[in-house]
């Protein structure tokens, strides 16, 4: 399972990768290559393997016995909701008391590249509330926003020296939006975890610490960050640009 799941993950960066050289200019410049493929990359993430997460944890469950589902809350809920006092023992996720949700009760390919993942970060193998909210977020905007600031690129790609014009301009505003937004969600799905001792991550083994929660959470550290730092720049000279334009009309 373990291996299948890198492989899902290296099919899908080889998709963005081939689709980069079928669908952008032999001409264009590697920055804007590579922030095509991130994109589209990032919205194949979003719109395929985290979609599936959300679909286990909605349709995917386990029925309890009478006897084990009384007096129990959500499967996981969000670590500072833990108490009676904010989460009362009637209380149960998608409101049925006898059901658990989640990929850790799946059959199905996806609910088992969950599970493996899970073994990292057992929130992902259940319906942990934090999680699910930010992955609706994920899922129903982020992905097709990456997918069209992916088209934004395809459409640009070959027109660099344009950088300063209209379609630029929304290129950039959007892709800072979205990597603004990959930050955010980065920060939120972790620091739950920070703040009560790190309960739900597996810390003790190489390979789910530094593989699948360093290195693949990461990637959404340094690529938004990346483009955050280029959209600086670009809008940077775009508004020189613009200065140098107003003087130039005032002068004559």
């Amino acid at each position: 399972v373990t291996i299948l799941s890198l492989l899902a993950t290296v099919a899908i960066l080889a998709t963005a990768y081939l689709a980069s050289l079928r669908l952008l200019p032999r001409t264009t410049s590697t920055k804007l290559r590579t922030l095509y493929i991130w994109h589209l990359f990032d919205a194949l993430i979003h719109l395929i393997l985290e979609a599936s997460f959300l679909y286990n944890c909605f349709f995917t469950y386990t029925t309890l016995s009478p006897s084990s589902s009384s007096n129990t809350t959500s499967d996981y809920p969000h670590p500072a909701s833990l108490g009676a006092a904010l989460t009362p023992a009637n209380v149960h996720f998608l409101g049925y008391a006898d059901r658990r949700y989640g990929s850790d009760y799946g059959t199905n390919p996806f609910a088992k590249l969950w599970q493996e993942y899970a073994r990292a970060d057992r929130r992902w193998g259940g319906a942990d509330l934090t999680v699910i909210s930010l992955e609706l977020l994920t899922v129903g905007v982020a992905g097709p926003l990456a997918l069209w600031v992916a088209e934004m690129v395809r459409r640009g790609a070959g027109r660099e020296e344009g950088m300063g014009r209209r379609g630029s301009a929304r290129l950039w505003f959007w892709a800072s939006v979205l990597a603004t937004g990959e930050l955010y969600g980065g920060f939120m799905t972790f620091a739950p975890e920070w703040l009560s001792g790190n309960s739900n991550l597996d810390t003790s083994n190489f390979m789910y610490m530094w593989l699948y929660l360093f290195f693949f959470n990461t990637l959404w550290v340094w690529f938004p960050a990346w483009v955050l730092y280029e959209a600086y720049g670009n809008i940077v000279s775009a508004f020189a640009i613009a200065e140098r334009t107003e003087k130039g009309k005032k002068k004559a």
